[in-house]
């Protein structure tokens, strides 16, 4: 298994003995793979009732003790049924790598200390994004040869559904959604905003980080020329009349193939009826180029103006058409990405639009609709795609918001976030999941309870807030009950298997790069999941291609990552 060194000073050690660590380390002490920042908390987890009680952190390679201590006493952890121990050594400040030795159960994995120790990972979630992209050859170059795939899906038209024919003119970019090669515009509405977002509230961290893509050196961030990808797709699925078609996919899902190799028709599906476009993926579309509207202004003014425009007609659309549900046409099959209640994504809309323009109208929207959406704001239901009102109230804080609006989103916001940190801190891996949290895509509920978190550190700054989000972050990569980083390529014990059909159908030893695992679901939702045996929902997974409710990858969990992540590196 290859490992990569998140630290990009760090590179040397691990590569002199092949990648792999001697002693073979336990899988009883669980840490973050990627590493620690100097200055901030470090535990580790120990989950073995042979431990002696004590723990020693030893410098990579040499050996040498850095530090000495004791184990916490064990404390039953509900969601695994493990016991587990901490061993911290936050008073470790020395750069480096190292590794914990546990007396009586072994070696953990190696990690580093360094302000930039979460660089490279940075770097691949992020550029698993165009990893994704469809309608165009795609090469992560040298840094990974062999992973690579030709243009795909330039054959394109409506679907009757939509009511119109013929072939679709444009549209060949976009994003995969996930490990199946369709495009959803509801999804990618909060994956997009999420990225913008990201360079948003952190510009000063993320704006110089180059990923390697085409569109290096044009003169605009990076982070803006991936996002911008997807968003040339989007406004592609605008209508004459401003509505927005819900999504582009085939009839039903491929075969696990390359991209390339799908030979079914990518369609524009429309509900089947007028007007065929839905309210929830036009509402989506409004605030995500709204955001872009203001985001792209100083890198292109022509592209901010259509994207202003094009969010305008969408809201103008969805005002008059606020209830247009969208389930399956018969004969449809890929995802629906359907939702019972398109308030809260119109609200997003209306905040988004007067946090760009102004306008009193939409503030006025905003002030008239948004106490349905306060309830929203909860210690127990951070952001998702179907549940976008605490994104919608947290914009208009964000944008200077003023009156008894602005207090009442501040007092809900900071109320949840202390209750989430108190349970994060209660929890045996210091997760933000409560035990009914392990879902489908439970990994993401972890990454946004993170956001929630560093959003109402913005709000309202609170060191807690982002080191609550941080022991979020430190679960995703390897401080859980498997010891397994769920970003795949990223730490010395990555999983290797997801429901991804480029990782699934090319000739590479190892899965494409840095893409989030779904992660533990308690509901045992695909046939290789039903053969687990009966355990606690933290262990209800599977590193199988064919779980694809455990172990299937999408964008929508990959972005709330790339938040925490950037929330993580060096300003510059």
């Amino acid at each position: 298994m290859r490992a990569f060194l998140l630290g990009l000073v760090l590179l040397s050690c691990i590569s002199s003995l092949g990648g792999r660590q001697s002693p073979a380390p336990s899988a009883d002490i669980k840490v973050d793979q990627v590493g620690y920042l100097p200055t901030e908390p470090k535990v580790a987890m120990v989950a073995a009732r042979t431990a002696t009680g004590t723990f020693v952190v030893r410098r990579f390679g040499s050996r040498e003790v850095v530090l000495r201590g004791k184990l916490s006493a064990p404390a039953a952890d509900a969601s695994s049924g493990d016991s587990v121990q901490t061993a911290d050594f936050s008073s470790v400040k020395r750069e480096g790598r190292f590794y914990v030795e546990v007396p009586g159960v072994g070696v953990s994995w190696s990690f580093a200390i360094a302000p930039n120790v979460y660089a490279r990972a940075f770097y691949l979630a992020l550029r698993s994004f165009y990893g994704q992209r469809c309608g165009t050859a795609v090469d992560l170059g040298p840094e990974f040869p062999g992973y690579k795939h030709d243009a795909c899906h330039t054959e394109n038209a409506f679907h009757g559904t939509s009511g119109k024919g013929g072939v679709k003119a444009s549209g060949n970019k976009g994003w995969h959604d996930a490990g199946d090669y369709g495009r959803y515009v509801v999804n990618s509405g909060l994956s997009t905003g999420t990225l913008l977002w990201t360079y948003e509230i952190f510009a000063d961290r993320v704006k110089s980080v180059r990923l390697n893509i085409p569109e290096s050196d044009n003169g605009s961030p990076d982070i803006l020329n991936e996002i911008r990808w997807n968003l040339d797709w989007m406004l592609s699925m605008q209508d004459e009349d401003g509505g927005v078609f819900h999504k582009q996919t085939s009839e039903r899902f491929c075969d696990f193939v390359m991209p390339e190799k799908d030979g079914l028709v990518s369609f524009v599906i429309g509900t089947g009826r007028e007007p065929y476009k839905s309210s929830c993926a036009t509402a989506d579309f409004s605030a995500v180029m709204a955001i872009a509207a203001r985001t792209y202004r100083p890198f292109d003014a022509a592209y901010a103006v259509t994207a202003l425009d094009s969010a305008r007609r969408a809201f103008a659309w969805v005002e008059k058409n606020p209830g247009i549900l969208f389930t399956n046409p018969g004969g449809i099959g890929t995802g629906a990405y359907g939702d019972r209640d398109c308030a809260d994504e119109i609200l997003w809309a209306a905040a988004e639009l007067w946090r760009t323009t102004r306008d009193g109208a939409y503030r006025q929207y905003f002030l008239d609709h948004y106490s349905t959406q306060l309830p929203a704001i909860s210690a127990s239901s951070p952001p998702a795609w179907p549940s976008v009102g605490p994104v919608a109230l947290w914009t208009y804080l964000l944008g200077g918001g003023t009156g008894e609006a602005a207090e009442a989103i501040r007092k809900a916001s900071v109320s949840a976030a202390d209750q989430i940190v108190s349970r994060t801190a209660a929890d045996g891996y210091r997760t933000s999941l409560r035990t009914s949290d392990y879902i489908w895509g439970s990994n993401s509920v972890a990454a946004n309870y993170g956001l929630q978190l560093l959003v109402a550190n913005a709000l309202r700054p609170d060191p807690r807030y982002r080191e609550a989000a941080a022991d979020n972050l430190h679960y995703l990569l390897g401080r859980n009950t498997f010891s397994l980083s769920w970003v795949t390529q990223v730490g010395a014990n990555p999983f290797r298997h997801p429901h991804h059909r480029p990782s699934g159908a090319d000739q590479n030893p190892e899965p494409w790069p840095g893409l989030l695992s779904g992660g533990p679901n308690a509901r045992r939702q695909d046939p290789a999941m039903k053969g687990l045996p009966d355990v606690p929902p933290a262990r209800m997974y599977v590193d199988d291609q064919e779980s694809y409710a455990s172990n299937e990858v999408a964008i929508n969990w990959n972005a709330p990552l790339v938040f925490l992540l950037a929330d993580q590196l060096p300003k510059k």
